[in-house]
């Protein structure tokens, strides 16, 4: 499966996947503190298990940085 991933194109072996395996299966670093686009939406954290993804797809993973003075 092809899939773009915060702008860089990768190839998995695997053929199905859902978002949270897609998370581990990419070592994302505090998956719960991360948001991820699938194809420019949001998807909500509580559908991340039941999220499936296919070939073609473009995601980002954002992290949302709080601060300032």
């Amino acid at each position: 499966m092809e899939l773009t991933i915060n702008g860089e194109v990768k190839v998995l072996v695997e053929s199905k996947l859902t978002v949270v395996q897609l998370l581990s299966s990419e070592n994302v670093k505090s998956p719960d503190m991360v948001s991820v686009q699938l194809n420019g939406e949001f998807v909500e954290r509580a559908k991340f298990s039941e999220t499936t993804i296919k070939s073609g797809d473009e995601l980002d993973f954002l992290y949302f940085m709080g601060g300032g003075r």
